[in-house]
């Protein structure tokens, strides 16, 4: 910082807004809250440099602030009133805290004078968040926000980014001090050390079956093609885990396919059998290993490459032979230098995985007049291969993530903590900041009512994300694990909906109803030359429940065992 002896007085509230420009804020979300009215005074002051988008509830805003935090790499910032207003975020930052986003919660706060005395809606924030945050932390004097705020983007960008929750109390944001701004923050990077690197290299070329299993957060464009030229060097098939497939090109010869939940059993086979495993920027949890068991553990049966920003993963629960702390713009860029490694039937390898996952995105027919895999190719042909496709949680999401082939780096935008409710606000988000790029939101009917109520903020804000929700008539995954477990006992699945179509156009937006495949393109153009946010409700026979099973089939297996 610089010194302070010359700076003007500044209240709370413009020293916030000050930092977030001095950080670079460009977007920030909100609900209007009482609590943090100085720091909406000031935003106005400078409503030219920084667009605040106000939402229709907090769950919406802290999720449109977690997706701009995973398409930029930036923290992406969240305004909400204390209490109720905190509550109601607090799923986007627990998303963002799963899926390693930076993201900033910024929380008005009762005043100093009145803490500790359980005043209106007064809360501990750092009890709250600590569990589901990197910093928690409360800013109790004006003159110290330049310093907390410059932490918080720090902690929010380094190692295994996440979210920083900041409590800024009523009276510190009206009072006054004067002090100078930080500096911009910084991103650090961790390089591979050369002796790591010179023994990856050595065990590359004594693997047979070498595969690379890829995920997380740090990435950018750069990145993404520096991992395209290793793995097309070196020869090695390329895996993405859960809802990271748009790290690398789905296109591209390499690629296997998406390793998490559903995971195509020949890939999941293929990582078993593999005689090294070079792990890039995921963090091996439960739904990359399939419960801990794709990969035996601790000590792995294959040669386990262990590489991650941040150094306390490693070693967590697998052991592996090489663990590397380092970011993923270093990492790549090492990787790609490293000198091509010759192998028997290298090549081989990579056609056969590819070839099992072309094969697994094969045609598949389910009951009823809508044929959702005929709607993702029709998607596939006449969208731009830059489409942003985001969605919350459901079976309806394995449509678009066995189906449809991500093309470059965040074109996919979904929540590994399995949120639902996500897909609708990271659109808008996508949208809000990339208005020129085709963004398409799916959602199932019991997700979309989660956050529908953000189509308002899409209207006000002239954000044309196109959203199609996927209805059954019912919470269509806890019903498929209802009927696995307790079969025809049927209780508290189903659901009674509206009209979606109907619903979209009394906010003002486009609505489409689709009960047929042949209905579905003409209501996509349609709603992509609508000139406004459009909705397509595809309403699909209940029984078609996944691309592989009914839900009579599952009952039926279920009552036999």
């Amino acid at each position: 910082m610089t010194s302070s002896s010359s700076q003007p007085q500044r209240t709370g509230g413009q020293l916030i807004v000050d930092q977030l420009l001095t950080h670079g804020a460009e977007l920030a979300f909100c609900v209007p809250g009482e609590s943090y009215l100085p720091v909406l005074d000031a935003l106005y002051t400078v409503r030219d440099r920084i667009k605040l988008i106000s939402c229709r509830h907090e769950n919406g805003a802290a999720n449109m602030a977690e997706a701009y935090g995973k398409l930029t790499g930036k923290p992406g910032i969240c305004l909400v009133t204390r209490g109720p207003g905190a509550t109601n975020a607090s799923i986007g930052v627990h998303t963002a805290f799963q899926d390693s986003t930076p993201m900033i919660l910024l929380i008005g706060q009762v005043g100093t004078d009145f803490m500790e005395r359980e005043a209106f809606q007064e809360i501990d924030y750092r009890r709250m968040f600590g569990p589901m945050s990197k910093w928690v932390a409360q800013i109790d004097r004006t003159d110290r926000i330049p310093e907390f705020i410059a932490r918080a983007y720090q902690v929010a960008t380094s190692g295994r980014m996440g979210p920083v929750v900041l409590a800024l109390p009523e009276d510190v944001l009206s009072g006054t001090a004067a002090v100078a701004d930080a500096r911009p923050w910084q991103r650090i990077e961790s390089a591979p050390a050369p002796e790591a690197l010179s023994l990856l290299s050595q065990m590359l070329g004594e693997a047979q079956r070498p595969f690379l299993l890829v995920g997380g957060s740090g990435w950018d464009e750069a990145t993404c093609n520096q991992l395209q030229r290793f793995a097309g060097t070196q020869h090695i098939p390329v895996g993405c885990e859960f809802r990271s497939q748009d790290l690398f090109d789905n296109a591209h010869p390499n690629y296997a396919g998406d390793i998490g939940i559903g995971i195509n059993p020949k890939l999941a086979e293929r990582v078993k059998a593999s005689d090294l495993l070079i792990v890039l920027g995921a963090r091996l949890g439960e739904i990359t290993t399939s419960g801990y068991g794709l990969i035996a553990g601790p000590v792995p049966a294959q040669r386990l490459v262990h590489i991650y920003p941040e150094a306390d993963e490693l070693g967590r629960f697998y052991h592996a032979e090489l663990m590397i702390n380092a970011t993923m713009p270093a990492m790549t860029r090492a990787l790609a230098a490293l000198p091509k490694v010759t192998r028997e039937e290298s090549n081989a390898q990579v056609v056969a995985a590819n070839a099992e996952y072309r094969a697994w995105q094969g045609r598949k027919e389910i009951p009823g007049k809508v044929q959702m895999w005929d709607v993702i190719q029709h998607m596939d042909r006449v969208l731009p291969p830059d489409v942003i496709v985001t969605n919350g949680a459901g079976n309806y999401t394995t449509w678009a993530h066995r189906f449809h082939r991500y093309r470059g780096f965040r074109t996919q935008l979904a929540p590994t903590s399995g949120a639902m409710g996500y897909g609708v606000p990271a659109g808008i988000a996508a949208k809000a900041l990339y208005p020129t790029r085709t963004v398409v939101s799916f959602a199932g009917d019991g997700c979309f009512l989660m956050t529908g109520q953000e189509l308002a903020t899409a209207v006000q804000y002239q954000l044309n994300v196109i959203i199609i929700v996927v209805n059954n008539n019912m919470y269509g995954t806890i019903r498929m694990h209802q009927e696995r477990e307790y079969p025809a006992r049927v209780y508290g699945t189903s659901l009674v909906n509206p009209d979606f179509a109907a619903f979209a156009t009394a906010f003002g937006a486009h609505g489409e109803l689709v009960e047929s495949t042949e209905q579905f393109g003409p209501a996509l153009e349609r709603a992509l030359k609508a000139g406004k946010p459009a909705l397509i409700e595809v309403r699909i026979d209940p029984e078609a429940i996944t691309p592989n099973a009914t839900l009579q089939s599952i009952r039926n297996a279920a009552q036999k065992s």
